[in-house]
């Protein structure tokens, strides 16, 4: 407890000086504030992506998911590695473009491609959709941590959760006072301390354990031994009737990942578009971590973690296994990196949600006139409001369904892909078609994620079901994906054919591949005019 807390002491005071790091000649403005004044290099980049990529959730659900079915949770790490060499392709032309016309947020680049105001806000609305719940994961996680540290009372609701919003409150805090910057200066404490905790967890553990032969082999045993329906829990290699959900699960929640705006406003934070294109090469070194990580799942099992528990929280595995197998000091390091591995993304996933909403929803639609001082101060308030929201989202609804959405979160933001992957390559699609494309997307994901039932929940269970045409089982998120490219591609045939008005591209080829000091001035991006 004591190492947690002087950890966690730590970073609470970074946090609030990151706002003298790298200050600001203007902090009145939202790039400043939102995008830490667009100044990252490479290595404060790759901290900051890795602290918000690999989140606290990361530590706790992935061996999660393999302690409870095997291989089919190591899904996270070939999606982690397909992600990349894809992302490398257009995220650089999305930085150049965003870096021109003083972009913010993924909806901004949006609204100025297609000059649509409608396909702008849904884009925004979406972000902000799928940001919540991964916000509120991030709660579970310190909770899950406070939970095997046995705080909290046991008679008092408030008292119970008074850690959590104790955490909160600082989050909420430094986050208002420092922007991205904070997250950024934190983001080299915590990654640092979960690559130390890792090294030494896949080196210490086996050999308290008997070795990684002892270990698979007590997996084995676990999931060959039928459950409550007469059938193996898992397995240590994926069986053919799996493999179209896990390959499809991998490669949709690789075209998701940097989707989410979080994952753009770190992006967006660089300060030059070598910056960005060296980041997407050097990032498969946590897809290595991850891997190992994800081994912690099986040594919760060998170690005995939940044996004969009755309804045992498989995502207590990973703290749980800390706990028994670490001296006490070093248990207290492991559970601060958790600690601090949710504060990280939950900092920049809000500053992502505020910047969505503050641009294309406030600014848009709200106040057009807004200066940048009115802009940064609605911001701020924005990500206090989108914290809070998450808060209460843990504390009135159990750790199952916060999982569910955040699962359902995924298969949301898939569907802005389209809009605006193809954006940076092409003007071809009609804005009325991308829309309908996307609502398209939306409808069938939600309708199908809705009828999947489990003994826990009735409704959003899990993330997979039969493809139309092939029959084989797949993710839905990417079923939904293809259904609204589809939706796409017709209807701007249609309306093409018809000669349905477009709205003005202020983009010009040349912004796609402009470097660091290109752009005569930044600015907010200006209304685009509809023909």
């Amino acid at each position: 407890m004591t190492v947690f807390l002087l950890f966690f002491a730590a970073v609470t005071v970074m946090g609030f000086l990151a706002s003298r790091w790298r200050r600001a000649d203007d902090a009145q403005h939202l790039h400043e504030w939102g995008l830490g004044g667009r100044s990252f290099g490479t290595w404060v980049t790759w901290f900051l992506l890795g602290g918000d990529l690999y989140t606290a959730y990361t530590f706790i659900a992935v061996p999660a998911a393999v302690y409870a079915a095997g291989a089919t949770g190591f899904f996270a790490v070939p999606y982690t590695i397909i992600a990349y060499p894809l992302v490398f392709m257009f995220l650089p032309r999305l930085w150049s473009v965003s870096r021109v016309h003083g972009y913010v947020t993924p909806a901004d680049f949006v609204r100025g491609r297609y000059g649509s105001r409608g396909l702008s806000v849904v884009v925004a609305l979406t972000g902000i959709l799928a940001t919540m719940p991964y916000i509120a994961l991030q709660l579970v996680g310190i909770q899950a941590v406070l939970d095997t540290l046995g705080v909290g009372g046991s008679g008092n609701w408030f008292l119970q959760d008074l850690p959590l919003f104790i955490a909160f409150g600082v989050l909420a805090a430094y986050t208002y006072s420092s922007g991205l910057r904070a997250p950024a200066l934190i983001a080299f404490v915590k990654d640092a301390l979960i690559y130390i905790v890792i090294a030494v967890a896949v080196i210490y553990i086996p050999t308290r354990l008997g070795g990684f032969g002892h270990i698979f082999d007590a997996a084995q045993h676990k999931f060959a031994t039928p459950g409550a329906n007469g059938k193996p829990s898992g397995s240590l290699v994926v069986g053919p009737t799996g493999q179209w959900a896990y390959a499809t699960l991998a490669f949709g929640s690789a075209l998701a990942l940097f989707m989410y705006p979080h994952s753009v406003t770190g992006v967006l934070a660089s300060k030059s578009r070598n910056t960005v294109r060296r980041n997407m090469a050097i990032m498969p070194a946590y897809s290595l971590m991850l891997g190992l990580l994800a081994l912690l799942g099986f040594m919760a099992i060998a170690a005995g973690i939940g044996k004969g528990t009755k309804g045992f929280n498989s995502q207590l595995a990973v703290p749980q296994l800390f706990a028994d197998m670490f001296p006490s000091w070093f248990t207290g390091v492991a559970f601060a990196a958790i600690g601090i591995g949710a504060l990280v993304p939950a900092a920049i996933m809000s500053i992502a949600a505020a910047n969505l909403f503050t641009r294309n929803v406030y600014k848009e639609f709200l106040k057009p006139d807004a200066t940048p001082a009115q802009e940064t101060k609605v911001a701020k308030v924005a990500s206090l409001l989108v914290k809070i929201g998450a808060l209460v989202f843990v504390l009135v609804m159990d750790k199952q369904a916060a999982i569910n959405m955040q699962l359902l979160g995924g298969l949301w933001i898939l569907q802005t892909a389209v809009a605006l992957v193809a954006g940076l390559f092409t003007r071809w699609f009609h804005r009325w078609a991308l829309l309908a494309g996307w609502a398209a997307g939306m409808a069938y994901g939600t309708w199908k994620a809705w009828g999947i039932s489990s003994p826990a929940t009735k409704h959003f269970a899990g993330s997979s079901a039969k493809i139309p045409v092939i029959e084989q089982v797949g993710y839905i998120g990417l079923t939904a994906f293809v259904l609204n490219l589809v939706v796409a591609v017709v209807l701007t045939l249609v309306l093409r054919a018809a000669k349905a008005p477009e709205g003005t591209d202020e983009t010009s080829p040349a912004d796609y591949r402009a470097e660091a000091g290109d752009e005569a001035v930044e600015q907010a991006p200006q209304p685009a005019v509809a023909h």
